[in-house]
């Protein structure tokens, strides 16, 4: 997806704490990227940092990324295995289109608290969090090359 028109500014406090809140309601792990490469390709480009954050090694093959490129003016959300066969092809596209609107208004923290709002809402209705889930990845916004 394009929507950038300039470098975002990020409440990085309220996306961490949007992730921990998503988390508390489901065993599946929520991350963000920021890449400062630019990307014609985000999805090819997400997928990357999705292996190298160790997404696939989630017990329940149940990690969702947001990946963000301000540079090229692009983003992809991905899930892995468990979520992409409980959701399909639309969710993905409905949730770009929603992030999309606030990005092109600027509101760059908010599109990505309403991705990971979404998101954690689909992954607890199919991956409810269990009494002895663990966080398995970190909530931190990851900063890539």
């Amino acid at each position: 997806m394009n929507f950038f028109s300039a470098t975002p500014a990020i409440d990085q406090d309220r996306v961490v704490a949007a992730i921990a809140a998503a988390e508390q309601r489901t065993s599946g792990e929520i991350r963000i990227v920021v890449s400062q490469k630019k990307t014609d390709e985000p999805v090819l480009a997400a997928q990357k940092q999705f292996e190298r954050l160790g997404m696939t090694r989630t017990a329940a093959r149940n990690g969702v990324l947001i990946f963000v490129a301000p540079r090229s003016h692009t983003f992809a959300v991905i899930g892995d295995a468990g979520v992409h066969e409980k959701c399909g092809d639309a969710f993905w596209r409905e949730l770009a289109d929603a992030m999309t609107e606030l990005f092109r208004h600027g509101d760059f923290t908010a599109g990505l608290c309403l991705a990971i709002e979404r998101a954690g809402a689909l992954l607890a209705e199919h991956f409810p969090r269990a009494s002895d889930d663990r966080n398995e990845l970190s909530d931190t916004i990851e900063e890539a090359d």
